[in-house]
This record gives structure tokens, C-alpha cells and sequence, in this order.
């Protein structure tokens, strides 16, 4: 019953906020850091349990639903599973504490984003393809409120021969970026729904299990239509080119502890179910799509890193970064090579822990200078040097340093491009590492290292109580997980060439 706990934890919490007065801050508080809390220690207990001897599917519970329809509750964790639940345990920790100053309907914030984190986990864990979509809503739709009601608007210049549609549509507010991003990942629920059904009347069987789903022999055809349905459906959340357009507009809104699970986590539950679903249960058609998913992902790479270098917003910059590294995460999986997928899934977990801190001292920032806009600022290290280190430290991660997390993951993908049947794909791959490291390295400097107004803002101040908590945890992990990557990569490598040995046995013929 582990993994039910983890689910639930949070859920629970979140009904128990309903019964606690709105006066009562610092109970909302508490009992929001005790159910993400929970969940966290929880998944830590979970890879400690996980036997790497025998690897594959563990912890597997199994309750009957809809049994005439062949829906159950069926939980079970692998490699993979294991390094996203701890990066959600992570996020949603720091979150909370990232959060524990908002005065603004607290309680009601704390409970949509409880249940939003309760969808999160329950993707990771569930093995009922119908269930594993209903907890993908769950994590997916909450975020129209969260960022509509306590996100905040944004001034952009209007620009080009329809700038009129600008004003109309109200671009850069925060109901327009809530709605934009709502919309977008409906249409890409429409698609991974045609792919589930798809999938359940092919089989015959009566069954949502996704090892019976992936064990059955699906006809070519059917596999190559499904695939891109697949790869689009989940691809939007996942800031696949050109469908990403909703994510730079999202974060810029979204309030800090919203854009740290946005950009940490959720993002990565559309490249978990791309390579779930769509690589490892349509294995002949991953293999004749692979080209053009890696070379949509060297698009997002390089694309990513330019638009962020030409951004001043700095949450813009971050959010362009992440469209950015999430091309990463595809080109480890168009690889299809252990390296490659190793390297994808560990570029999941560095790229939440990174752009989570990220966020976290973009929301400390904000709150104390009142402005985004890279230009005005300077000279902040001086009067805010625990934010500048932390964030200096973000910075690195980005551009793959050795070290940190993110340099683990970078160089396996880049690997795995060179060895993949288009090894030309490492090289716009590295020069999306450089472009990352010049704009990074900039805003670091422009922002707290450089000389600059900063007596001009009376607010500065370093991070203060609680908020310490947020930077430690992410910033720690990052240097940890850098130094010592084998704590979660061992977990993913137990499981990868046993997922790639089918596709392996497809490709030997060619």
C-alpha cells in the first residue's frame, strides 16, 4: 500500500484544508508541507525498497474498478517511476515552502495544488493505461486555476500588423495564458484518448493493463497512425515544437510554486507518456518515427536556446531554457540506444531539479525588486548573496557542468546521439549547450555579479527563513545527484535495455 499512500497523502491533505478556517495560515501551511512531505519520504522509502536484482515492476497493488470495462487500480513502480517520484517529492516540498508567504486565498492555493501533485504521482505509478490518463488530467487541469486566479499579468509590447489581435486576446494577462495553456492540452488529450481507445478495441481483450497493452502485437498500420497521435497528444505538455507555445506564456503567469511544478515536473509527464505509450507499446512504428522526433528535438534544442537568449523578461528566459532541455530529453529517446534513454530519463529528473530552483529564486527575486526586466537590475549579489549563489548554481546545472546533475544527462544523451543511426544529431544537441551557457551565464551576470542600480531597489534583501528551504533542497540534490549519479541512474539503467531489447531485435535486420 506504499505507492496508494503516495498518491493519496496529498489528497487527503487537501481534503482536510477544507475543514480548517481560512484565519488559520499557519495550520493550511503545515498541513500542506505534511501531505507533500509525506509523499516525499515515502518515495524515498520506495527506491530504497526497490530491488535492483530483480528490477522490472514492483510494489504492484491491484484493485478492481469498472471490472465489465477491464479498468483497475493497478499501481507499480519501476526504475523509472522511482527518479520521477522522488523529483516530485522534491518539487512539491520546496514548492510549499517556496509558497509559505502567499497571503492571497492560501488555503484554496494550497488545495489545488495538493490535488495537482496527487495527479502527478499517480501517472508515475499507474499501470491502467485508463487510469494513468485520469491522473494525467488530474496534474494537467488544475493548472487553469492556479494561474488564473493567482497568477499575474504581464505587459508585452504590441508589435507587427495584428497587433490589434494582441489587445483583443489580451496577451501577456494571466487569464489568456491560463486559457491558451487549458486549450492546447485538451486538443493533445483528444489525441492521446483516440490512441487508448485505439489501442483497447485492437487488443480485444478487455483490459486498460498496460503490460497486456504492451505485450500485444498491434497490426503496422494501426501502430503508425497511433504513434504521432501519441507523440503530439503527450508532446504538447511536454513543449515539443511547435505545439510549445502555451509553456513560455504559462510560466511567465504562473505564481513561483506553480511555475516549479509546471516546468519540474509536468512537463515531464508528456515526455514519460511519449516514451511509455507511445516508444515502448508501438515498437515498429517508434522505430520509423524516431528521425523525425530527433530532429524535431534538435529543433527544440537549438530554437529553445536562442529564443531564451533573446528574451529580457527573466522568466522568459527561464522558460524558453526549458523548452529547450526538454528537446533533450526527446533526442534521448529518438536514439533509441541505452545511452540515449538513460541519459532522457535522467535529463527528466536534473532538468525538474534545475529549472525548480530556477524558479524558486525568480519568485525571490521578483518579490523583492518588483520587476522581471533584466536591464533595470544589477549588483544584486551584494545585497542578495545566498540568491546569487543558488543562483549562480542553477546557472551551471543549465549549461552542464561537471558536477551537477545536469551535466550527467547531457553528456549521456549527447552519447547516445553519436551512437544512434544519425549521429549528426549531437552536434546542433552541443551547440544548444553553448548557446544555454552563453544566455545563463549573462543573466547571472547581468542580474548579480555585474555592476548595476542596486541601491536604486530598496526591497533587496537575502532569502529568509522558509525560503531557504526551497534552495536548499533543490540545490543540494543538484550537487548531490551530480556527484554521485549513480544513486538514481542505476535505478533507471536496471530497466532501460530490457524496454530497449524489443526495438533492438525490430532494428538488427536493417
Amino acid at each position: 500500500m506504499l505507492l496508494s499512500s503516495i498518491v493519496a497523502m496529498p489528497f487527503l491533505a487537501a481534503v482536510l484544508l477544507l475543514f480548517v478556517p481560512d484565519r488559520n495560515r499557519l495550520g493550511v501551511r503545515l498541513i500542506s508541507l505534511f501531505g507533500s512531505g509525506y509523499s516525499l519520504l515515502a518515495s524515498i522509502l520506495v527506491a530504497l525498497r526497490y530491488d535492483m536484482g530483480a528490477g522490472g515492476f514492483q510494489m504492484v497493488e491491484n484493485h478492481a474498478l469498472v471490472p465489465n470495462f477491464g479498468i483497475a487500480l493497478r499501481f507499480a513502480v519501476d526504475g523509472w517511476g522511482v527518479s520521477l517520484l522522488l523529483l516530485t517529492g522534491l518539487v512539491i516540498v520546496a514548492g510549499v515552502l517556496a509558497s509559505w508567504t502567499l497571503d492571497d486565498r492560501s488555503k484554496n492555493f494550497f488545495i489545488t495544488l495538493l490535488v495537482l501533485v496527487t495527479g502527478v504521482f499517480g501517472v508515475f505509478v499507474s499501470q491502467d493505461l485508463f487510469i494513468f490518463f485520469l491522473f494525467y488530467e488530474i496534474a494537467v487541469l488544475p493548472m487553469y486555476l492556479l494561474i488564473g486566479i493567482w497568477g499575474s499579468s504581464h505587459a508585452v509590447t504590441e508589435a507587427g500588423p495584428f497587433k490589434y489581435v494582441w489587445r483583443l486576446f489580451d496577451i501577456g494577462g494571466r487569464e489568456y495564458a491560463a486559457m491558451k495553456l487549458t486549450l492546447m492540452l485538451l486538443v493533445g488529450s483528444a489525441f492521446i484518448i483516440a490512441v487508448m481507445l485505439a489501442m483497447y478495441l485492437a487488443t480485444g481483450q478487455n483490459s486498460f493493463d498496460m503490460q497486456v497493452l504492451g505485450a500485444y502485437d498491434y497490426d503496422r498500420s494501426l501502430q503508425m497512425w497511433c504513434f504521432p497521435l501519441c507523440w503530439l497528444g503527450f508532446g504538447a505538455l511536454a513543449g515539443v515544437f511547435p505545439f510549445h507555445t502555451w509553456s513560455p506564456d504559462g510560466h511567465a503567469s504562473a505564481p513561483t510554486a506553480v511555475s516549479m511544478l509546471h516546468a519540474g515536473v509536468l512537463m515531464k509527464l508528456g515526455a514519460f507518456g511519449i516514451m511509455r505509450v507511445g516508444f515502448m507499446m508501438m515498437p515498429e512504428a517508434a522505430i520509423a518515427w524516431a528521425p523525425l522526433v530527433g530532429c524535431v528535438a534538435v529543433v527544440n534544442i537549438v530554437y529553445g536556446a536562442l529564443s531564451a537568449m533573446s528574451q529580457r523578461d527573466l522568466k522568459y528566459v527561464v522558460a524558453y531554457s526549458s523548452v529547450s532541455h526538454m528537446g533533450v530529453v526527446m533526442l534521448g529517446a529518438a536514439t533509441l540506444t541505452v545511452e540515449g534513454w538513460n541519459g532522457a530519463v535522467y535529463q527528466m529528473f536534473a532538468h525538474g531539479l534545475m529549472t525548480g530552483l530556477f524558479f524558486a529564486l525568480v519568485g525571490l527575486v521578483y518579490g523583492r525588486a518588483h520587476t522581471r526586466h533584466m536591464p533595470s537590475m544589477g549588483g544584486f549579489g551584494l545585497r542578495m548573496p545566498g540568491v546569487a549563489t543558488f543562483f549562480t548554481l542553477a546557472c551551471l546545472s543549465s549549461l552542464g557542468l561537471p558536477g551537477t546533475a545536469g551535466f550527467v544527462a547531457e553528456v549521456l544523451v549527447f552519447i547516445g546521439a553519436w551512437k544512434s543511426l544519425h549521429p549528426w544529431w549531437a552536434i546542433p544537441g552541443i551547440l544548444g549547450a553553448f548557446i544555454t551557457a552563453v544566455y545563463v551565464l549573462r543573466a547571472s551576470r547581468r542580474i548579480f555579479w555585474g555592476e548595476g542600480p542596486a541601491e536604486e531597489f530598496h526591497d533587496l534583501s537575502d532569502a529568509k527563513g522558509v525560503e531557504w528551504g526551497a534552495l536548499v533542497i533543490l540545490g543540494g540534490s543538484i550537487v548531490l545527484f551530480g556527484f554521485i549519479p549513480s544513486l538514481v541512474l542505476d535505478l533507471i539503467n536496471r530497466v532501460t535495455p530490457d524496454y530497449l531489447s524489443i526495438l533492438t531485435q525490430l532494428m538488427e535486420p536493417r
